[in-house]
């Protein structure tokens, strides 16, 4: 790869950084999502502990009525538990952070690696960037909703989220490429 692709990457990393910093840190747009709290919070907790002790996800059904079906407009409830206390969140940031670091000079490689009517306008390569975001959108996002999973509300404001960040990186990136610049491959 490119000094200047890397380098471009690297700065979408930077806007990755950034943005997790303001939008999920001091703005706790991710906590808001994924750690509402649970009224009788230590009581639920006791019969989690109690009952869930193997690591998985576990689905809590309603009960079958006698025609042997669900009942209709009763909740189900996912619970998810990766078998480690707040000890790990060490070791969870740092692989987050590889992610962060090797996404957007993949993305920056791959857009080197497009062809050159695409690399000739700032608005191709921000567009390439936000395309981006958008499969993450429907691949990651808009398929985890549903029984167990977000309510569609939320995964379509995370979706959102994604192709926001992606096209805020794309901006950055498709700033330090210039037209012309491919990447080679080594």
């Amino acid at each position: 790869m490119t000094k200047k692709v890397i380098i471009s990457g690297l700065l979408g990393t930077v806007v990755l950084i950034i943005w997790n910093i303001l939008i999920n840190g001091i703005f706790g747009f991710k906590s808001s999502i994924d750690m509402k709290q649970i009224p009788n919070e230590r009581q639920v907790y006791a019969v989690l502990k109690e009952n869930i002790v193997e690591p998985g996800r576990y689905t809590c059904n309603p009960e079958i009525t006698p025609e042997r079906r669900f009942a209709e407009g009763e909740p189900v409830f996912s619970v998810f538990y990766g078998g480690v206390g707040h000890e790990a969140a060490g070791g969870e940031m740092l692989s987050s952070l590889v992610v962060f670091l090797l996404a957007p000079v993949i993305a920056a490689w791959l857009l080197a690696q497009t062809s050159a009517k695409i690399l000739s306008g700032y608005g191709r390569k921000v567009l390439f960037f936000s395309l981006i975001g958008l499969l993450f959108a429907i691949y990651h996002r808009l398929t985890n909703f549903g029984i167990g999973n977000y309510p569609l509300s939320d995964a379509i404001i995370l979706a959102i989220h994604d192709v926001v960040l992606w096209t805020l990186m794309g901006l950055v990136v498709a700033w330090r490429m210039k037209p012309g610049e491919k990447a080679a491959i080594s």
